[in-house]
């Protein structure tokens, strides 16, 4: 995920859901290229790096960096 998709999301009142190796997560703050997470099926707290958070849409169960407008991944990814 991009850095500006991830301060977007924290901005953003909607759900989104974010995840990590397959886990879903809640972004609780960035800091240049790392974001700390919360993982939302345990406790757990973890320091990740940006790139390796992505969107997973439960209505078309694809996964990867989606268009905010279109929900489209993009052709790059």
């Amino acid at each position: 995920m991009e850095y500006q998709r991830v301060y977007e999301i924290l901005r953003n009142k909607e759900k989104t859901d974010v995840m990590y190796q397959d886990r879903p997560v809640w972004i609780q703050e960035i800091n240049q290229h790392m974001a700390k997470v919360g993982f939302i099926d345990n406790f757990e707290e973890k320091d990740v790096y940006i790139e390796d958070l992505y969107e997973y849409d439960n209505n078309t169960e694809q996964r990867g960096p989606f268009n905010n407008k279109t929900g489209k991944i993009p052709h790059d990814f």
